[in-house]
């Protein structure tokens, strides 16, 4: 979802879209497009009913492993930057801090074609959606009627709401979020939505982040949906340094069509397919990079609960890293489309006997001279011809020991009969 003053625009580039380019909609931004709630190919009615089974982007994770030395981000808190979170939805009602809860929405709201506003609302409420499926990914309780659980449930989330139906967050109130979200003690930081234009150097909204990344906050933010034409642009917040930039992946651990694509990439998640809390209670699934974002979200705040006191207190510096190093990978180092790779939540919080600064690449590199080439041989090598000669001296050797021995048993039988002709006459 994108928000701008050319609210008309935006609407009639919506009713565009068609299914295949739904899942492009679906990351908040602050500039020209809509929310992708109000894409009727990824809507559903809230209530929506639980969804009973484990979805499959949690199928990939040993969940018990992954919480057997993080007390499941007990302690950790999440700032959520978002259009708010409904905690009238179960498994959110204790994962969220209403007191920490803030609005930075503008007191009159843009309104739609036909003239509507949405209400303004409380952080703690919801009406598109997005925020409450975010908040979801990261830490929703269990529940006996759902496979469905955040990958960190014993986190807390700060509900900060910034954006809402008609696009009416700006880079400055996503600045002034991300500022109250550091004052309100967020561990980390999750941002699902983008600016569709470039910003200038040092703009409020990047000096925003630096003071955050400062505070040693750990700052995630998706990447884009506008890769679906190969389309390669840097987006504003993920593309600042500093800030982990998360891209879509699909089943195969491959990049969905629609994730943006570029250099800035830092790892990719699953974003097809996701299911997610939903206000009022239940589930839906959406598309996008603005759900890969807070999977990866779970897991720094997994890795900040494990590390987070005394001498072994990880900087974000260091769980940025750690995150991008444990990604499985395809190729030996850092790619446009997936970055260091698609997150493995069980190896970020296992293969962490050290903390590093950075990620390196490991596999495949080389550390030695090529070897030289072998010189290209036409016709008998000189091994080749001696192991010919070789072989004609020893069948050549056996022929004249199978004639010696010939000869010598043919003379021995005709001594034996000559001596026997003799004794008879």
């Amino acid at each position: 979802m994108r928000a701008t003053t050319k609210g008309a625009t935006a609407l009639r580039r919506l009713a565009a879209l068609t299914a295949a380019t739904a899942a492009v909609a679906s990351t908040l931004t602050l500039t020209t497009a809509p929310p992708a709630a109000a894409d009727p190919s990824t809507q559903c009615s809230f209530p929506a009913k639980p969804y009973k089974g484990r979805p499959w982007a949690l199928q990939r994770v040993l969940l018990n492993e992954l919480w057997r030395e993080t007390d499941q981000g007990a302690g950790v808190r999440v700032a959520v930057i978002d259009t708010g979170v409904d905690v009238r939805n179960e498994q959110l009602t204790d994962a969220v801090d209403p007191r920490l809860g803030r609005n930075f929405l503008p007191k009159k709201p843009k309104k739609d074609e036909t003239g509507q506003a949405t209400p303004r609302g409380k952080p703690t409420t919801d009406e598109v959606g997005h925020g409450t499926k975010v908040a979801g990914i990261i830490a929703a309780r269990p529940a006996p009627d759902t496979g469905f659980v955040g990958l960190a449930p014993k986190a807390t989330i700060i509900p900060i709401k910034q954006n809402d139906a008609n696009g009416s967050g700006t880079a400055e109130s996503l600045a002034r979020s991300i500022d109250y979200a550091v004052e309100a003690g967020a561990d980390v930081i999750n941002i699902s939505q983008d600016t569709a234009e470039a910003l200038q150097p040092d703009s409020t909204l990047q000096l925003a982040v630096r003071r955050a990344l400062d505070a040693d906050v750990v700052v995630v933010a998706s990447a884009g949906n506008d890769g679906l034409g190969g389309n390669v642009k840097k987006t504003y917040p993920a593309s600042y340094p500093g800030v982990l930039a998360v891209a879509s992946s699909d089943r195969n651990n491959e990049r969905a069509p629609f994730s943006q694509s570029g250099d800035f990439v830092d790892v990719a998640a699953p974003g097809v397919d996701i299911v997610s809390t939903v206000p009022h209670g239940g589930h839906c699934s959406d598309n996008g990079t603005s759900f890969s974002a807070p999977y990866v979200a779970g897991v720094a705040a997994l890795l900040r609960a494990k590390h987070n006191e005394g001498a072994d207190r990880w900087s974000q510096q260091n769980i940025v890293a750690q995150i991008e190093q444990t990604a499985e990978r395809s190729v030996p180092g850092h790619d446009r489309l997936v970055g260091w790779g698609v997150v493995d939540p069980v190896a970020a919080l296992t293969d962490d006997d050290k903390r590093i600064d950075h990620p390196v690449a490991e596999e495949g590199i080389e550390t030695g001279k090529k070897p030289t080439p072998a010189k290209l041989q036409l016709g008998e090598t000189e091994q080749e011809r001696n192991e010919r000669l070789g072989t004609y001296v020893l069948l050549g050797g056996a022929i004249l020991v199978a004639i010696v021995a010939g000869t010598s048993m043919i003379h021995r039988d005709w001594r034996r009969r000559r001596g026997a002709g003799v004794g008879g006459g």
